[in-house]
């Protein structure tokens, strides 16, 4: 994130020097700004002037503009480091509450039509990217963030460095990725775009890697060349990856560790998905049947 002080307020210069202090991540700092910048749009005011009756509307005209229950629960933690940390005054915060977000369940395709999507891709880099979504069922940032020697073949796993929550992992490194890891590695050396311990998945300057955005593109670029009319996303990708997995029996806990989930509750969302392994159980009505 940008910290320089021309054109900010000391206000505001106060608000990123505290979320420096706790070394929040760039997208984290960018979103409370964010929520702070908007709040004070709709107050017509400095927000340091802001009551908690003020607050407490500025929610009220969130929800009548259909702000989504994600996009207001961000918002409210945005203010609530403002207030409470930058201001020192959480009193204010006392009449916001969090909504409570609908759960629903993921979009699962079927292993032919990941196959198919994958396939489906334009180039050779972007079939890999995809392949290591969903062979190591790893978030597009993950992805993007990998190196050239975050690939360790003798031991069969990739390393995946400062995830969410900032935690390292090794994630699976299964044969079939590693022969296409192989490949684009050969191709991309060949075309000068891997360079030494650089970017995996470089973009159109070596020194920088893809873009999650630009990954978003391809996979839906794909799906439609594939004819998949589900709504797909990178992170259809992984949500395939560990459902697949729960349905060929492996242990729950073990696919939360390769996720890299921080709760079982989070990991357990696959059972509800998991369409083969619901098809083997015996529904007891099957005993009532005549005999």
């Amino acid at each position: 994130m940008n910290t320089t002080t021309r054109g900010i307020s000391p206000l505001r210069q106060r608000m990123i020097e505290d979320m420096r202090l706790r070394k929040l991540a760039p997208r984290t700092q960018s979103g409370y700004i964010r929520a702070v910048r908007h709040f004070t749009g709709y107050l017509g005011r400095s927000p340091d002037t802001a009551s908690a009756e003020d607050l407490r509307r500025y929610q009220l005209h969130c929800v009548d503009r259909g702000v989504s229950p994600i996009t207001l629960n961000a918002t409210i933690t945005g203010l609530r480091f403002f207030f409470e940390v930058t201001l020192g005054r959480a009193e204010l915060m006392a009449k916001m509450r969090p909504v409570r977000v609908e759960q629903t369940l993921p979009v699962i395709l079927s292993r032919e039509e990941v196959g198919r999507l994958i396939e489906s891709a334009r180039n050779l880099k972007h079939r890999t990217a995809l392949s290591v979504a969903y062979g190591a069922g790893l978030r597009a940032s993950e992805v993007i963030a990998l190196k050239v020697g975050d690939i360790d073949s003798t031991r069969m796993v990739l390393r995946i460095e400062q995830g969410k929550g900032r935690k390292d992992r090794y994630a699976l490194l299964p044969p079939l990725l590693l022969e296409r890891l192989r490949a684009w590695w050969r191709a991309g050396r060949a075309e000068g775009k891997l360079l030494p311990n650089g970017w995996l998945f470089p973009g159109r300057d070596p020194l920088d890697p893809m873009t999650t955005r630009q990954l978003n593109r391809v996979v839906h670029e794909a799906a439609a060349l594939a004819r998949i009319d589900k709504r797909v996303s990178m992170h259809t990708l992984r949500h395939c990856f560990a459902t697949h997995l729960l349905e060929q029996k492996e242990d729950i806990r073990v696919i939360q560790v390769l996720l890299g989930h921080k709760k079982l509750e989070t990991t357990a969302l696959y059972t509800q998905v998991a369409t083969e392994t619901l098809r083997e159980v015996i529904s007891p009505l099957e005993s009532t049947r005549p005999a």
